[in-house]
């Protein structure tokens, strides 16, 4: 789902689009009622895509399928570029990376030129995109620059999958039965990029700073502001502030987290029927608990703390 509320899917080798706020401004929605959605449809295949994904733009859509990708315009839904690839993932900015096998990497550019080819030192399972991209075998991650492929940072983990926000400051990192949050700390990555030190096998050290791990396995994920929504193994829909976890519906069937849209202060979910469902969660409550907890957070560094 883009930011203005609009969804594409693949239904069987079908693609087909709807947009939330087709229902209009009369229609009084009530959580966990399925939105009625008018379908568009926008093309075939004749194979089953396996995934489908805007650039952060949303102006084009990857669709994946069978070790190949295209890339189309996602209003006239016309082809852009298409290539080999097992996995594709966009960068913050519109870059991408497709993993041909285990052993090749390509990095492109926005106007889909081919800028790198890499064979990395280790057998890559999954690539991650978003501020910086990521290769991992099954105990580990590493994290690279987009413009060098330069290491930034391994960690030791097992990784599910990767979430970043919007600032390009925090990123959730999913494993089996945990999830952790940990900020990303650009100025210390840049300074080590514009120097010619060279990196050891596990990065620059204080690129990455924990703030808090949650022992519970994540199924879905989203960022609104610095607080991260997602979905437990329960079916639960949760959100974490400042490592605080709070339950705020019991979902009665498995759902899948599309996005947020701040103007209705709603969060959207789709079922394996293809029904869009929203839940009213108020953007001005995500704001104050947040400022409340790095107020908390500021105090106990020595800052001084603001009371009424």
């Amino acid at each position: 789902m883009d930011s203005s509320g609009k969804i594409i899917w693949a239904k069987y080798n079908e693609i087909q689009t709807v947009n939330i706020r087709s229902v209009g401004a009369d229609f009084e929605a009530i959580d966990g009622e399925r939105l009625p959605l008018a379908v568009k449809e926008l093309g075939s295949y004749d194979l089953y895509p396996q995934s489908l994904r805007h650039n952060p733009n949303v102006r084009f859509v990857v669709v994946c399928e069978d070790g190949e990708y295209i890339i189309y315009t996602a209003l006239a839904w016309r082809n852009r570029s298409f290539g080999s690839a097992l996995e594709f993932v966009w960068s913050s900015d519109g870059e991408y990376v497709v993993r041909e096998s285990t052993s090749r990497i390509k990095l492109f550019s926005k106007s889909f030129q081919e800028k790198k080819s890499i064979r990395p030192t280790f057998s890559v399972e999954r690539i991650f995109g978003g501020t910086v991209f990521a290769m991992c075998l099954n105990d580990f991650i590493c994290f690279y620059d987009w413009a060098e492929c330069r290491l930034i940072r391994r960690i030791d983990v097992n990784v599910k999958h990767l979430y970043w926000a919007d600032s390009g400051d925090l990123v959730a990192i999913a494993s089996d039965t945990s999830f952790y949050i940990l900020k990303y700390n650009r100025d210390i990555v840049s300074s080590f990029l514009d120097s010619v030190i060279p990196a050891d096998e596990q990065g620059v050290e204080d690129a990455f700073e924990l703030l808090h791990e949650t022992n519970e396995r994540v199924r879905t994920g989203l960022w609104v502001g610095d607080c991260f929504i997602y979905n437990n193994s329960s079916w639960w829909l949760n959100y974490c502030v400042g490592g605080v976890v709070t339950t705020m519906f019991h979902l009665d069937r498995p759902m899948y987290l599309l996005g947020y849209l701040a103007g209705q202060s709603r969060v959207y979910l789709i079922d394996k029927e293809f029904n869009v469902i929203g839940y009213t969660i108020l953007l001005s409550l995500i704001e104050y608990k947040t400022l409340v907890k790095t107020s908390i957070i500021l105090d106990k560094r020595g800052f001084p703390s603001i009371r009424r």
